[in-house]
């Protein structure tokens, strides 16, 4: 299946710039990270990025796996835990970092679909791809009600397992078996997440099947990309 992918180039070299910058023990640098051009994008299992876009970022390196992969990181107590003892629940794993202004605003909106979406169970899950001692010192200023992984290398590793090395940030969305809906590239907004829930919900009704929940939702995103765009480009 095709997937449409519109994030602005200027993703890859942020983040490569955090790695380069990290390795020095220095504060990382996000480059084009908080660029109102680094739109929106999708990604689904066993994809790669539609080609021929101007717009499109660096898509998944490697295929999206089908499943939540079996990995464990430390909370933010020190503790290990992994992503499928969250399983059994409709998850989003969401990837981000302190000094990441996209994935910083994300956060008022994942502890508010937290909330919303209490009676179907679901739960949100933060992979703090950063210091240890950067995020416990941001969540001082800002609480995050819901679980928190963190770890600098491990969170990119961890980002490798779902096919991702160079993009903050992104979210997977998986169903209560484990299996990944979607996963989406960019800072998330609240109408992609609105739409992709409730087509998760259709699945785990039995309303559509997979590749019918995964088609509509990379129809929908796509729409929903354009007219961001189109907007930012005419208050612009």
């Amino acid at each position: 299946m095709a997937v449409a992918l519109v994030v602005g180039a200027g993703l890859a070299a942020g983040f490569a710039s955090y790695r380069l910058q990290s390795e020095r023990h220095s504060p990382p640098v996000p480059g084009e990270l908080d660029s109102p051009a680094a739109a929106s994008g999708i990604a689904l299992p066993g994809s790669d990025a539609e080609p021929g876009s101007a717009a499109a970022p660096a898509p998944p390196s490697r295929p999206v796996p089908s499943t939540v992969p079996d990995l464990a990181l430390p909370d933010l107590t020190g503790a290990t835990r992994t992503l499928r003892s969250f399983s059994g629940r409709p998850l989003i794993i969401n990837f981000w970092a302190t000094w990441c202004a996209p994935c910083r605003r994300e956060i008022p909106l994942l502890r508010e679909l937290r909330e919303r979406y209490r009676g179907e169970r679901l739960e949100i899950v933060g992979i703090a791809v950063d210091v240890g001692s950067a995020v416990q010192e941001y969540l001082r200023h800002t609480p995050i009600d819901y679980p928190v992984l963190v770890g600098e290398q491990q969170g990119l590793e961890a980002a490798a397992q779902f096919g991702m090395d160079t993009v903050l940030p992104f979210s997977v969305f998986a169903d209560g078996q484990g299996r990944i809906v979607a996963l989406k590239i960019g800072e998330l907004h609240r109408d992609e997440a609105d739409f992709i829930l409730t087509q998760m919900r259709a699945l785990a009704a039995g309303q559509v099947n997979m590749a019918q929940a995964r088609s509509q939702i990379a129809s929908r995103l796509r729409e929903l990309a354009v007219d961001r765009a189109k907007a930012q480009q005419n208050s612009g």
